[in-house]
């Protein structure tokens, strides 16, 4: 694929996406449903792939329709009780260079005991993260490129194909910022599509983009071709970065993949209130390292 065709493949994905649009009847309807958890509750649902785990991504959702007048809701195995609203769309994150064997074990029984949709931690970790949360529904996630994305888009494919191996499900890797800032889509491009051939059907792929160092202009161009390279998510800072999350980033890469992928809010998320505020703005996923924090200021105690 030329640099012709994906710029105006990526230029017509942006059109489409910063157009107004009437919604779907059948989308109306549900969320009409759902209306109480709107707010809170993972919007990728409008996209189901089948995964069975309503009971996690959409515990408000769940509850509407039982109240509704549902009496049973199918779930795949293992299923739980119906999560707190905030939980499953937290990413319990841990991505210091120190940490220690004990903080990772310390990471996965929070995570086990808040429902918290995955750790995220380094490849190293990744096995040992596996073990403690076999059976838990808690997903292992892990970077890749991280936290340049400067490294060759080779070293990407291996560092994902070793971290499924050894039991992660989730890829968040970092872009080629650089080529990006360039103009260098195509490269952008194949870097991205070539990890997400690795991860195939068996792992999510979370795009990295690293908004702090972008324009407003180089925001929407990353965002549009994650989704074309075949991305789940577009995420928004590594937490080394010079800034993370904001608001007005989280509701720009909404409004350019609409509800076809997910977006990942990251990067100086302290306390509940930021959370929600980015759940509000458009994020399905919120990564952070005071997870727990989060959730105590809402009076969850976990399990």
């Amino acid at each position: 694929m030329g640099d012709e065709e994906i710029i105006e493949r990526v230029a017509a994905l942006v059109l489409a996406r910063l157009e107004p649009q009437h919604e779907q009847d059948l989308r109306q309807d549900f969320e009409t449903l759902t209306h109480a958890g709107a707010e809170a509750d993972d919007g990728t649902c409008f996209h189901c792939n089948g995964r069975g785990e309503c009971h996690r991504r959409r515990p408000v959702t769940v509850r509407r329709i039982l109240e509704a007048g549902a009496c049973r809701v199918a779930a795949r195995y293992p299923a739980g009780p119906v999560a707190d609203e905030l939980a499953p769309c937290i990413d319990h994150t841990l991505l210091r260079p120190e940490a220690t064997h004990t903080q990772v074990e310390q990471l996965c029984h929070e995570a086990r005991e808040f429902r918290f949709a995955s750790v995220c931690l380094n490849p190293v970790h990744v096995a040992k993260a596996r073990a403690l949360l076999a059976g838990s529904g808690v997903a292992v996630c892990t970077v890749v490129g991280f936290p340049l994305g400067a490294t060759t888009t080779e070293v990407k494919v291996f560092e994902t194909s070793q971290a499924i191996a050894a039991g992660a499900t989730e890829i968040d890797m970092v872009l080629h910022v650089g080529a990006l800032k360039s103009g260098d889509f195509v490269t952008v491009e194949s870097d991205i599509r070539r990890v997400a051939a690795a991860c195939g059907a068996t792992a999510l792929l979370k795009v990295i983009i690293e908004a702090a160092l972008l324009t407003d202009e180089e925001k929407v161009q990353a965002c549009a071709i994650a989704q074309l390279a075949g991305a789940d998510f577009v995420k928004t800072s590594t937490g080394f970065g010079p800034g993370g999350a904001t608001i007005a980033d989280v509701e720009l890469m909404r409004r350019v993949v609409g509800e076809d992928l997910g977006v990942k809010a990251a990067g100086g998320i302290r306390d509940r209130e930021t959370a929600e505020r980015m759940i509000r703005a458009g994020a399905d996923r919120v990564g952070a390292s005071a997870s727990v924090k989060i959730m105590r200021e809402g009076g969850g105690q976990g399990r």
